[in-house]
């Protein structure tokens, strides 16, 4: 391993190797996901309203129940929530 100025250049261009190929992993799955999205917008599925349920299986749920608590008090106070 070559060792200039104190920095092992083979390990570090290992790393930087390393992270070159999970950034192309990463744009290969982005894309495949802009595909899913793509493919649901075809069938006639609201892709916004996808995403915003994916984001929330993400939470678990009683962060989930605190943010729609939320939502609903901020909707009441603005005047935007539904009669009951």
């Amino acid at each position: 391993m070559s060792n200039t100025g104190g920095v092992a250049a083979d390990q570090l261009r290992a790393f930087v190797e390393r992270i070159e190929r999970l950034e192309e992993e990463k744009k290969a799955i982005s894309d495949d996901i802009k595909d899913v999205y793509a493919e649901a917008k075809g069938n006639g599925y609201d892709v916004k309203v996808m995403r915003q349920v994916v984001r929330m299986r993400k939470q678990d749920s009683n962060e989930r129940q605190e943010m729609e608590a939320l939502l609903d008090l901020y909707l009441h106070a603005l005047g935007m929530a539904p009669s009951e």
